[in-house]
């Protein structure tokens, strides 16, 4: 069984993506690692250069930025390393660079990857998804954020990204997936709240071609307020191994209030059903979960 990973990154240094945390979360798994890097504005090349792999081939590309309504260029360049994966694989592992897989879960996905390699109806496996926010200590728990989501698809060309590169799909059908019992830390919400108000004005930018939006945000203050959540709740596990000295080196200070909710009647009683069910009532599903 061969896992190929792949990655895209464009101005990491800039936006304080963990990217070398994200790919080096991920070597262990797969048998080699296609990075494609913009250059954009800053020593992105150099980052990546740095990871210590002979599993690591890095490509170049140049993001279309008149692509950029709806994260659309996210989905292209995502479909363009994608076309670099040699036909010897039989599992692709899309991470995002600002995600990260605890080690604690590398023997499960390997072993997930294995036992369904050889059947067709599976064409993608399905993780879960813790989401920090503010610092290392808090995680997001409302229905704003999105529970589950398809990092490893299967080797099919027919397969592509979808919309902003959240998931994938065949054309416009969903994939037929199966649960892997491993989570992704996404940390795109923890950063200083003065590098936060940054990245939230570059990510804009791929979301519309429209500046005027952008400058209005900008024109709100120069840091972002964490208080302005719904929902989060302590996290009392460990990180992944290669985010310790990321979260040692934090300079920065936030402390939010758990007990503190911003919840409408309907969403209570959604989170209570939630709650004593484990099923999240009319939440979007960008997959098909089967039982193979």
């Amino acid at each position: 069984m061969k896992i190929t990973g792949i990655a895209i990154i464009r101005n990491a240094i800039l936006n304080d993506f963990p990217v070398v945390e994200a790919i080096s979360s991920i070597l262990p798994v797969v048998d080699e690692m296609i990075v494609s890097i913009d250059k954009g504005e800053d020593d992105t090349d150099v980052l990546i250069r740095s990871i210590q792999s002979d599993k690591l081939k890095i490509v170049y590309s140049t993001w279309d930025m008149s692509l950029r309504e709806g994260g659309r260029v996210y989905a292209l360049e995502t479909d363009k390393v994608k076309s670099h994966v040699s036909a010897d694989t039989d599992w692709i592992f899309y991470i995002q660079a600002d995600e990260v897989i605890h080690e604690k879960y590398h023997s499960v996905i390997r072993q997930t990857a294995e036992r369904y390699k050889d059947n067709k109806r599976v064409e993608g496996l399905l993780f879960q998804y813790l989401h920090f926010y503010g610092t290392y200590d808090y995680v997001g728990d409302s229905r704003k954020w999105y529970t589950h989501e398809v990092r490893i698809i299967r080797n099919d060309p027919s397969i592509s990204s979808y919309k902003d590169a959240q998931g994938f799909r065949r054309g416009e059908e969903k994939l037929n997936v199966v649960p892997v019992a491993a989570e992704v830390y996404h940390y795109g919400w923890v950063k200083s709240p003065e590098q936060m108000k940054k990245k939230i004005v570059n990510i804009l930018g791929f979301y519309s071609n429209d500046d005027s939006g952008i400058e209005e945000y900008k024109n709100q203050g120069e840091v972002f307020d964490f208080n302005e959540f719904e929902s989060i709740r302590l996290f009392k596990q460990t990180h992944p191994a290669v985010m310790q000295n990321r979260i040692q080196q934090k300079n920065w200070h936030v402390e939010l209030d758990v007990n503190r909710k911003k919840l409408t009647v309907k969403e209570q009683v959604l989170r209570f059903i939630e709650k004593l069910t484990g099923v999240r009532l009319f939440a979007f599903k960008n997959y098909k979960i089967i039982r193979p």
